[in-house]
């Protein structure tokens, strides 16, 4: 297995790997590494990775109300049985 190093990468091509390494939840080496055999033809090319948006209705939706009663009615699950424990 080789080793290469890139010179002369701009700062907007190493900002760009670095934002496509974090969306694809990857090191930038992976990337770079993918993108390199897939412009060769060494491998296929990846299907974009699926985005769900469909709790995005039910973020930011609660009122201060709906936080306390939901913070009082899970308090006990913050308790521990020390009978349980024994």
């Amino acid at each position: 297995m080789g080793n290469l190093s890139i010179r002369g990468l701009d700062a907007k091509a190493l900002a760009a790997l670095k934002r496509r390494a974090i969306e694809e939840d990857s090191s930038v080496n992976a990337v770079v590494l993918r993108l390199v055999e897939q412009a060769l033809g060494l491998r296929p090319s990846k299907p974009e990775r699926a985005r769900h948006d469909d709790l995005d209705a039910l973020a930011g939706c609660w009122q201060k109300q709906d936080g306390a009663n939901f913070d009082a009615a899970t308090a006990g699950f913050s308790k521990i049985d020390a009978d349980m424990w024994k």
